[in-house]
């Protein structure tokens, strides 16, 4: 037993399949890999999830880029499956971890081993439908809109505090330096688009191309304009282009204006930073609600008023400061996602029990 920990020392798997879980796990791993437990991971290879790996060091197995479309995710899922089972049956972990990972989840029930999940994509029927069966206990936002009944444990936070909890989030100076060059020290706003093709944005609608533009053209008046895209941007955008190491866009996005987002996640992440945020998406999600009444994010369902407000935004010049203010006052009273993980996977299945029993104990994580 290591000198950090009164545990026998735990073995954790958790499956990674977006660049944001790196964001969401990474002080959990830290933690527990300071108080003598192993944690294994296992990552797919989609957008920058690797880069952010590597940045922090973690040593990881790559289980390939999945598939697009409906009939791909279904004939992967078996390659999915099959991967980690390999592996697993080779590093024999404890507790399976992930957020919302069929995968995972399969691989745990075949071993007979905890297979504990993160969610908050409440309109993901598809996932929830792959995963759900299998898995012993789901963590979610309190304001989760779905009920998994008995498995269910509720939190006060959002699972981008994992990252970006006060306790927890440190700006990197050199990642200022180095993306936003002294000739652009002013100001300068984000406009993040998605390329729609994971399994959650299945019926779902951005900006169109038409937008895209007048944004550009209105917002460079006030500020300098960086885009940070999915999908190739078309040649005369490409001007407008942001290359950021990603595990440096935290601080990058804690330094902007404002950020116009198609996606929720890096909405959020932004909002958390003390940035203001508009986003515009047709998804329905608890988190997403939640954050709208908050006031921490401005929520568009289609571009009508989107061009104006940004510009309204820009012209007050106390709107970033009050704004940080708001939100800063509102995250300190949330959970520290990382200390409330630790606790209930170093004390798994006791911790689920008790926090069944006496959700107050999750105060002691604030």
């Amino acid at each position: 037993v290591n000198k950090n920990t009164t545990h026998m020392p735990l073995k954790v798997l958790i499956d990674i399949g977006h660049p944001a879980h790196v964001h969401y796990f990474k002080n959990f791993i830290w933690t527990m890999q300071d108080k003598g437990h192993t944690v294994y991971i296992v990552a797919r290879d989609k957008e920058v999830a690797f880069k952010l790996l590597d940045f922090y060091k973690f040593s990881y197995f790559n289980r390939g880029k999945g598939r697009n479309g409906f009939i791909g995710k279904i004939l992967y899922l078996f390659r999915g499956d099959f991967f980690i089972l390999k592996k697993a049956l080779k590093l024999k972990p404890d507790i399976f971890l992930s957020t919302g990972s069929s995968y995972a989840a399969h691989v745990a029930w075949l071993m007979r081993k905890p297979h504990i999940a993160l969610d908050d994509t409440d309109h993901n029927f598809f996932q929830h439908l792959m995963y759900v069966p299998f898995t012993k206990a789901i963590l979610t936002p309190k304001v989760f809109q779905k009920n998994f009944k008995e498995k269910h444990v509720r939190f006060d936070a959002f699972l981008e505090l994992g990252g970006l909890h006060p306790k927890r989030f440190k700006i990197e100076p050199e990642g200022l330096q180095k993306n936003l060059s002294p000739d652009n020290q002013g100001k300068f706003v984000i406009l993040r688009f998605v390329s729609w093709q994971a399994t959650h944005d299945i019926g779902l609608k951005g900006l169109s191309l038409d937008d895209k533009y007048k944004l550009v053209q209105e917002l460079s008046k006030y500020a300098k304009v960086v885009i940070s895209s999915e999908e190739k941007l078309p040649d005369d955008l490409m001007a407008y282009s942001f290359k950021v190491h990603p595990a440096l866009m935290h601080t990058v996005l804690s330094e902007a204006s404002l950020l116009v987002s198609e996606s929720l996640t890096m909405a959020a992440e932004a909002a958390f930073v003390g940035t203001p945020v508009l986003c515009i998406s047709t998804a329905q999600a608890g988190t997403l609600d939640e954050e709208v009444r908050l006031g921490l994010i401005e929520l568009y369902r289609n571009s009508n008023g989107l061009i104006e407000r940004a510009v309204e935004i820009m012209k007050d010049p106390q709107f970033k400061e009050q704004f940080k203010e708001k939100s800063k006052n509102i995250i300190k009273n949330k959970t520290d996602i990382t200390g409330f993980l630790v606790w209930f996977v170093e004390n798994f299945p006791t911790s689920f029990a008790e926090i069944k029993k006496n959700p107050e104990l999750e105060s002691k994580f604030r």
